[in-house]
């Protein structure tokens, strides 16, 4: 068991580093959109850059242990890179475009809630509601979902005000810069986001059980999805202009191209290989903390008691789920070693029946 502690510390750790870069990719696409690059191209470039980065890791670290490709292995990395990529960085830039950066953060926390739900119903997820680690997993979730909703819907008295005046002058802006939009359109598009957001994550679990090599499928996907928005692009966008990348754009499509898409792609497959798919989604909610923190302390905005109760909600939320699935791995550990004797075999009787039985064992030994 002592090997697993560091892994579960790495495991936490990067999910905490990537929601740290992850937190500023809404803030950075709203001005690249700002600047009037198309929403056909920009991501066409952004997973470019990504496949160019990951493509070499993948073919290097992975080419002696790389299994074969099937044709039912292709299909299902090209679905997974039409769903998980194309679908869902298209739906959300159409999304972003018509509603705020705040918005599209808050509508990401039921990726976790979606993700639960269908890794629960595909039986890829263990939900024993008679168990207590059951019920942690799912407190857990509820309570990360809340918090990190709590946080963008409900403000409370300010506790803490380093320039109240830039505070306001930046929501005036904001509720002016939302006038006009169609924001019920928006919605739609964002929650077509969180749909694929949350199916590519749980559906990467059964493919890499065929296909563990997950950088290359990482890489598989990205190209396939390049290809798909080039055909995309190709057809609907005649103007030559929205192919330039300017020089204040440049900045926008690197930093989406190597931490949202590349860092992150790499560190969601490795994850959810090591962890399962709902390890990955309930860390999520991070974000809006995470934006919350770093707009009080970079940009002096006031911090309310809603930050503050959803932060301690974030916080019990993520322990109970790491509680619940470090409890499931003892409950299954102590399972495997009780010895299969005959008077084992005659007091062993049909156990209550849970909620989902397992298809997929723990991707972490």
């Amino acid at each position: 068991m002592m090997p697993m502690v560091p892994e579960r510390a790495k495991l936490h750790l990067v999910m905490t580093l990537w929601q740290l870069g992850y937190a500023g990719n809404h803030i950075i696409l709203r001005s690249a959109l700002d600047m009037g690059i198309s929403k056909i191209v920009f991501p066409l470039y952004r997973n470019a850059i990504a496949l160019f980065v990951l493509a070499p890791f993948a073919y290097f670290s992975e080419k002696n242990d790389r299994p074969p490709l099937t044709t039912s292995i292709l299909i299902e990395l090209f679905l997974l890179g039409f769903i998980g990529i194309t679908c869902n960085h298209g739906s959300y830039l159409l999304g972003l475009d018509k509603t705020s950066p705040t918005f599209a953060s808050a509508t990401e926390n039921i990726v976790p809630a979606v993700t639960f739900l269908i890794a629960a119903l595909l039986r890829i997820e263990q939900v024993h509601l008679n168990r207590k680690d059951g019920r942690a997993k799912v407190l857990g979730t509820l309570a990360s979902v809340a918090g990190a909703s709590l946080i963008t819907l409900y403000k409370g008295p300010a506790i803490y005000t380093p320039n109240s005046h830039l505070h306001q002058s930046r929501v005036l802006h904001s509720l002016g810069d939302d006038e006009g939009e169609n924001w019920t359109l928006g919605c739609v598009y964002l929650i077509v986001h969180c749909l694929c957001w949350s199916s590519w994550i749980v559906l990467q679990a059964p493919l890499l059980k065929k296909y563990p090599a997950r950088l290359s499928a990482t890489s598989y996907s990205c190209f396939f999805s390049v290809l798909q928005f080039l055909a995309i692009a190709a057809y609907f966008e005649k103007d030559s202009q929205a192919w330039q990348v300017h020089s204040s754009a440049f900045f926008s499509i690197c930093y989406t191209g190597l931490v949202a898409s590349a860092m992150g792609f790499a560190v969601q497959t490795w994850v959810v290989d090591k962890a399962g798919p709902v390890f990955v989604s309930v860390y999520l909610p991070v974000q809006t903390l995470l934006v919350a923190v770093m707009a009080t302390v970079v940009l002096g905005e006031e911090f309310y008691l809603g930050g503050v109760i959803g932060a301690v909600l974030i916080v019990a939320g993520l322990y109970l789920v790491v509680w619940g699935k470090s409890e499931e791995s003892k409950f299954a550990t102590q399972k495997a070693v009780i010895p299969s004797t005959p008077e084992n075999k005659k007091r062993k009787c049909p156990s209550s029946p849970s909620l989902i039985q397992p298809l997929i064992t723990s991707f972490s030994e």
